[in-house]
Parts: C-alpha cells; sequence; structure tokens
C-alpha cells in the first residue's frame, strides 16, 4: 500500500503566512490581479507570495521625505544553480540594470544576480526578459529551496567538480515549484525554452510510497499547498572544497567517487543556517551535522526524506524558529536521522571519511584542465558598476559579448569566466587594464579580497545600519591598525551585516560585524579562515568611532602570543574570550600612533557623527586621515575628499598595495612640509 504525506502540523496556530500561502493557489494571487493594477507598489499580502516569484519590494531609504510616498522599488534575484550564467542571460541582465534598474547589478552570495531599483510597472518586463534568454527568478526567494550551490571552478579534468554541478542541477530542477503560477503571471502562460529535464529527475518527483510526495496535489507534489516552513538552502561540492560555505546550509551533498574517479555517492550535512534576531536567544546561528552516506541511486529520495522532514515537522508557528535547523536542533540528530529513514524507506548508511574542508576562491587565470583557461575576477561586495576611472561593468560585458563566454558566479561574489582559449588571454587582459581592472589576485589587498558585506542600506528593508557602504572604509582603517602594530602581512577573513540575519554569513568569520544600531554592531570573533567553526559574540555593539579603541589591544596581543602560522581567527578561538578582555583591559593604549607627531592634533577637520567611506550628502568621501591617540581617549579624525580623488585615490592605492590612509597622511604630510 502507498503510504501519503502525512498532514501538515496542527498542533499549535499557524502563522499569518501560512494563511497566505493557502489562499495564493500556488502562488498566483494577489500578485496576478495587482500586477495589472496601475500603482507604484504591491499589497503586504502581495509582497509575500512575489518572494516566491524572486522578487521583494523595498524602498529607498536615503529618498525619504515625510509626508511623501515611500520610493518604492523592487530587487529581483535569479535562480542560477551552481552559479551558471550563459552569455546571452548575462547581457540580458546587464541591459534591464540600466534600462529598469540602478544601473548596477550585485553578485549574490548564493551565486546569482540581484538587479536594484525596478520600478513595479517594469517588474513584468524584467521577468519575462530573464526568463526569455534562459534565466529564471522562480524560487530565488521564498519559502522553498532556494539557489542550488556548487564551487564555481569549471574543472573539465576534475570529474568530482563536474558531478557537484551536475548533481545541483538536478535537484535544483527536482524541487523547483511546479505551479504553472510563474509562467501565467510573468510570460501570459507562454512557458519559455529552456533545457529538457532529466527523465531521472521527472521520476523521482513523482516517486512515492514513503510519505514524501502528496499524490492529490499534482500541481505541487513535494511541496504541497503551504510549501515549506521557512526557506531551504543546499550545496553540493567535492571533499576538500569548502568555496560554498557548506557547513551553512539546511542540505549539503559532498560527491564521493571510487579510484577512478567513478561517483559512487555524496556525504550528507543537515542543520546548518545563520539567520538570528537581536536578544532572542531562541534563536541563533548553528553548523550543519554529519548525517549520512547515499549512494548516487538513491540520492533523490534522500532529499526529498529530508525536505519532506522538515516540511512536516519544522515549525509553522513560529517563523523565527521554522529553519530546519531548530528542529534538529530541538530533536537531536539521532531523531532527525530516524524520521528521515522513515521517509527514505530504508535504513541510512554511516558517513565517510573526508579530507579537512578548505575555502578557495579561484581567482586569476587558471588551468582548466582542457587546454583551455579559466579567470576569476575579484568583485569587491559583489557590485558590478562603473565607477569613475573603474570600469568594471563596461569591461565585464565588452569580454562576455566579444569571446561569447559563460561566466559562474561564486560563492564569496566574484566572477569567473570559462572556456577561454589560450590566445584570447592577451586581449581579455588589456580589455580589463583599459578599464582599470586587476585580475592579479595577489595584488588585491587581502583583507579586501576575502571580504563580503550584504547591500543593507539604504534598499533592504532590514537593515539597521550600514554595511556594503562602509566596510571598504572599515577594512582600510583595519589596515592601518594592523600596519601601526607590526602586523603588515596579517590579514584574515571579515564579513559584515546591517543587521543578524547573516546574509554574508558573517557568525562563520574570523571577525563578523553585525548591524545592532545605526552606525554600530554586534562584534563576532574567532570563525576558522576555512569557515569550518562559527564565531561568537565578543561585543554586543561596538560603535564604528571606536573600532581602533576595541580593535588595537586584541591585535597586539595576537602579535605577542600567535603561534607560528596562526590565524586572527584561530587565535581568538584558542586564547578564549576572556583572556583576549583581560590583556585589553589592562592594555595602554600608545600616545602617539606611529608616525604621527603630537603637533598633528586638529590638522583636519573632525567627523566623528560620519560614516567611514560613505557617501555623503554632497557626494563625497570620508578617508580616515589621522590618528591622535592619548591614553585617555582615542579620537578619529576625518577629511573629506571628492568623489573623483577618492577613486584616483582607491585605484592608487589597490596598484601600489598601499592602504588609502597611508597614502593620504604622506601627502598631507608631504604639503605641509613643501609649505
Amino acid at each position: 500500500m502507498v503510504k501519503s504525506a502525512p498532514p501538515e502540523n496542527t498542533n499549535r496556530k499557524p502563522s499569518k503566512l501560512e494563511g497566505l500561502k493557502e489562499r495564493s493557489n500556488f502562488l498566483r494571487e494577489p500578485v496576478a490581479t495587482e500586477i495589472l493594477e496601475d500603482t507604484t507598489h504591491f499589497s503586504e499580502e502581495a509582497i509575500q507570495i512575489l518572494k516566491f516569484h524572486g522578487s521583494y519590494q523595498q524602498d529607498n531609504r536615503d529618498n525619504r521625505v515625510r509626508g511623501q510616498e515611500k520610493d518604492y522599488q523592487m530587487m529581483l534575484r535569479t535562480r542560477n544553480p551552481g552559479g551558471f550564467v550563459p552569455p546571452q542571460l548575462y547581457l540580458a541582465l546587464d541591459n534591464l540594470s540600466n534600462e529598469y534598474g540602478n544601473h548596477t547589478m550585485r553578485i549574490t552570495t548564493r551565486q546569482g544576480f540581484q538587479l536594484h531599483g525596478i520600478l513595479k510597472k517594469n517588474l513584468k518586463s524584467s521577468i519575462a526578459a530573464i526568463v526569455k534568454n534562459m534565466g529564471s527568478t522562480l524560487g530565488a526567494c521564498g519559502d522553498l529551496n532556494r539557489n542550488v550551490m556548487a564551487p564555481a571552478a569549471p574543472y573539465k579534468n576534475k570529474p568530482e567538480y563536474q558531478y557537484a554541478v551536475e548533481y545541483a542541477d538536478k535537484i535544483a530542477d527536482l524541487l523547483t515549484p511546479q505551479t504553472g503560477a510563474y509562467y501565467e503571471i510573468w510570460l501570459d502562460g507562454e512557458k519559455a525554452i529552456s533545457a529538457e529535464e532529466s527523465p531521472e529527475v521527472k521520476a523521482a518527483r513523482q516517486r512515492n510510497g514513503t510519505g514524501t510526495v502528496f499524490h492529490d496535489n499534482p500541481e505541487e507534489p513535494i511541496y504541497g499547498t503551504h510549501y515549506m516552513p521557512r526557506k531551504f538552502k543546499i550545496s553540493v561540492t567535492v571533499p576538500g572544497d569548502n568555496s560554498i560555505d557548506l557547513y551553512t546550509q539546511d542540505l549539503s551533498l559532498v560527491v564521493i567517487t571510487d579510484e577512478n574517479s567513478e561517483l559512487l555517492g555524496f556525504n550528507v550535512f543537515s542543520g546548518g543556517g545563520l539567520g538570528r534576531t537581536h536578544n532572542k536567544e531562541e534563536t541563533f546561528a548553528r553548523k550543519a551535522d554529519e548525517i549520512c552516506y547515499v549512494s548516487k541511486e538513491d540520492v533523490y529520495e534522500l532529499v526529498k526524506a529530508i525536505v519532506a522532514t522538515q516540511r512536516d515537522y519544522g515549525d509553522r508557528s513560529q517563523r523565527r524558529h521554522a529553519r530546519l535547523k531548530y528542529l534538529i536542533n530541538d530533536w537531536g540528530v539521532e531523531k532527525f536521522r530516524s524520521q528521515v529513514e522513515e521517509y527514505f524507506g530504508k535504513s541510512l548508511e554511516p558517513f565517510r571519511e573526508l579530507p579537512e574542508f578548505k575555502y578557495q576562491d579561484y581567482l586569476g587565470w587558471n588551468e582548466q584542465g582542457d587546454g583551455k583557461l579559466f579567470l576569476g575576477i575579484s568583485i569587491e561586495n559583489g557590485r558590478v558598476k562603473d565607477e569613475g576611472s573603474f570600469q568594471l561593468k563596461t569591461a565585464l560585458r565588452k569580454i562576455v559579448e566579444q569571446f561569447n563566454l559563460d561566466v559562474r558566479l561564486t560563492a564569496n561574489h566574484n566572477l569567473v569566466f570559462c572556456d577561454i582559449e589560450p590566445d584570447k588571454k592577451a586581449a581579455i587582459e588589456e580589455i580589463l587594464q583599459k578599464h582599470g581592472i586587476n585580475s592579479d589576485p595577489d595584488k588585491i589587498e587581502p583583507l579586501v579580497r576575502y571580504a563580503m558585506a550584504c547591500p543593507a542600506l539604504p534598499t533592504c528593508g532590514l537593515a539597521i545600519a550600514e554595511s556594503e557602504r562602509v566596510i571598504p572604509g572599515i577594512l582600510d582603517r583595519i589596515r592601518t591598525l594592523l600596519n601601526q602594530v607590526g602586523l603588515q602581512k596579517e590579514h584574515f577573513v571579515v564579513r559584515m551585516t546591517g543587521c543578524p540575519n547573516g546574509c554574508a554569513r558573517p557568525y562563520m568569520a574570523e571577525m563578523g560585524f553585525v548591524g545592532s544600531a545605526p552606525d554600530a554592531y554586534q562584534l563576532w570573533l574567532g570563525g576558522s579562515p576555512n569557515q569550518t567553526r562559527l564565531a561568537l559574540p565578543y561585543m554586543e555593539r561596538l560603535h564604528q568611532n571606536d573600532l581602533e579603541t576595541q580593535l588595537e589591544p586584541m591585535f597586539v596581543y595576537f602579535k605577542e602570543s600567535k603561534e607560528t602560522e596562526e590565524s586572527f581567527g584561530d587565535f581568538c578561538n584558542r586564547v578564549g574570550f576572556d583572556a583576549i578582555r583581560e590583556y585589553a583591559a589592562k592594555y595602554e593604549t600608545k600616545k602617539v600612533a606611529p608616525g604621527v607627531s603630537d603637533d598633528a592634533d586638529g590638522l583636519v577637520e573632525t567627523m566623528a557623527d560620519s560614516t567611514t567611506a560613505a557617501v555623503t550628502e554632497e557626494s563625497d568621501r570620508q578617508v580616515v586621515a589621522i590618528d591622535n591617540t592619548t591614553t585617555a581617549k582615542k579620537l578619529r579624525h576625518r577629511v573629506t575628499v571628492k568623489d573623483d580623488v577618492y577613486s584616483k585615490l582607491k585605484e592608487a592605492s589597490e596598484s601600489q598595495g598601499k592602504p588609502m590612509t597611508d597614502m593620504v597622511n604622506e601627502a598631507i604630510k608631504a604639503y605641509l612640509e613643501a609649505e
């Protein structure tokens, strides 16, 4: 007898959003009605359903005026399994960002693109253009499986990497919503031509007998009427490659091959997730657990079993407790395995031994393994834009147009060009250099290379503090401080978010900044360089003006007590926060910062209430210029420079490998001495 899926958990009153999903007619309403209305924005109910279609409604907080309507705009997110973007789609997105968006594209930390600034009246045209150019936004947001991640390196001589990409695609297909709502609303019912779905995936979606599928729900056989309790994140990677932050996923699969590189199956991790809420101790970041091994023949059934367990037993009453990580934390791993086995229909096999995972970013020129090359381009905070002499957006478009290259996006919001003929390398380098783009990762400031920040203000409705707009200045100040205390060669993973939801994964960083108030952040320390260990909260509220005061003692302690080759995150984890706080309490800040004389005080305007390296109302840039340090109080003096000067300063800083602060100090000092 075929076992049907059990009724969804109704022990407690479901949240309001559960009712919205039930009444939506499989994600149709009220979006289908409101997209036809001549208004500037959607209703709150439509906003929630719209997420399943890949869009968030936002407003530009920089443009808010009391008594006037908000500056409503839509953020549109693409679904790109494994980060794959064909040239046709890349050019379509670039066009849309100019025609309807804010003239930038942003690479997400889940290997997709986001377009910002799209008006409601242009949303349908934008989504239709994406779909007609081999793309999709379906399932990029909402309570279902999000973009499936995989390493972006296009190795052709390493079969395990090809398996990872193949199964990322197939699992994404398996868990794609089946409702016709998406094509009905955005393409008037016309289903665009797309790659043929694998027959094994089609069969797996319908196959049941253990309760993973709803037989009476052909429109959504896996998700059912209510979809998932919350978002669900999956990655597929290879042993040793943690380029996709595997411990942060609801479900991660690790490719297992035999001695002939033939695929055998997958190791399975489950229960990772980073979103939390300030002052709500019941919410927390959590690493994924080792669950089992599954053969390749059974991998789809195992994925369905884990999805069904979360679907049917995840918390649908309290959304901040609805992720799979809380179910596993509440149940324990053994109970979770037992329930998964019921849906799987047989016992789970033991997890297999794996090598240590390492973080990789695949920047620079690399051998692809088939005689061709691939090129990883570092994109600061994932923002593809033109700014001054730094013409990144123009350069990338020219390369795609001229050489028709496939693109893969990385989980560290960088970009990889694939399948480059060796004789095209010089021409590509010429385009990059002409537009001010550096392709050599060794010439990138390491703090910048390994950092990530979320968009935050002004568009994200959840942002409490700045992130993308201030992290360049924060990193510059950290580099200056490291240089001053004699740690010129040190670097570590810094990540910043404007709120505790963790989109830039700060809780796995060696140093994480999590917005807790305007211009203030929780400080998290102790994650590992390879993102295999959770950081812990060190300070509840660090105002950005106090950055040097708080970090200087721990950097000096690190310099004095670090072990050979020990990273900053490993050091913090080893010595513990009590030891760091004890050292800081006894630490006496140097009276004068290295290279700055006592009479430097007052040379520049104090701007203590401003945001470092953020755009001011006059579109100027603020650059930390002088450290004036006393034992009683540490002040940060800042000077304001025009945008064009800032762009040139940043370009010179990157090309010379020197912090902007040092260059400003040298220029001011030389000017004053000349006087």
